[in-house]
């Protein structure tokens, strides 16, 4: 089993949508058995709060229900619980490192490693922006997905 968290600021935009994605095409490729999800913040603004309305339209209208998603705080056994962490952006990174146990830097990566053909290090936070902002964040989270599934195959290989 391979286990990845997905980290942004509150967990109520980015990275729940990249849960809910990615969750939903492990799923249609017959890897829900033997891959799993979660998402995290690196701040506890939100916790116990569902997805952003805006995110959770935008993901419905793709086919990905985020309805049954809480926000959570990141904590120090995420670190031990999962075998891929990843930063939405530079600034999450960051954070996650500075708090990361000496031996586990390896787990640490930025999402959008997996989608280099978007030349693109973060993932914009869509909150205070429009309407597209969210379904642009959306593309980004497909392409990153799908890169990311590869790359969860060669591990359960």
């Amino acid at each position: 089993m391979i286990k990845v968290l997905f980290v942004c600021t509150g967990n109520i935009c980015r990275s729940p949508t990249a849960e809910g994605v990615f969750r939903a095409m492990a799923h249609t490729q017959g890897l829900s058995e033997r891959v799993t999800a979660d998402s995290a913040g690196t701040h506890a603004y939100h916790v116990g709060e569902p997805p952003d309305q805006r995110s959770a339209a935008a993901a419905l209208r793709r086919g990905v229900d985020l309805s049954p998603l809480r926000a959570r705080k990141l904590r120090l056994a995420d670190f031990a619980d999962f075998d891929l962490l990843l930063a939405m952006d530079r600034s999450h990174y960051q954070q996650m490192a500075q708090m990361c146990p000496k031996g586990a830097e390896d787990r640490l990566r930025m999402f959008l490693s997996f989608a280099p053909q978007l030349n693109l290090r973060d993932v914009p936070d869509p909150y205070y922006g429009g309407g597209d902002g969210f379904e642009r964040v959306l593309d980004m989270i497909e392409a990153g997905s799908r890169g990311l599934l590869d790359h969860v195959r060669t591990l359960l290989k």
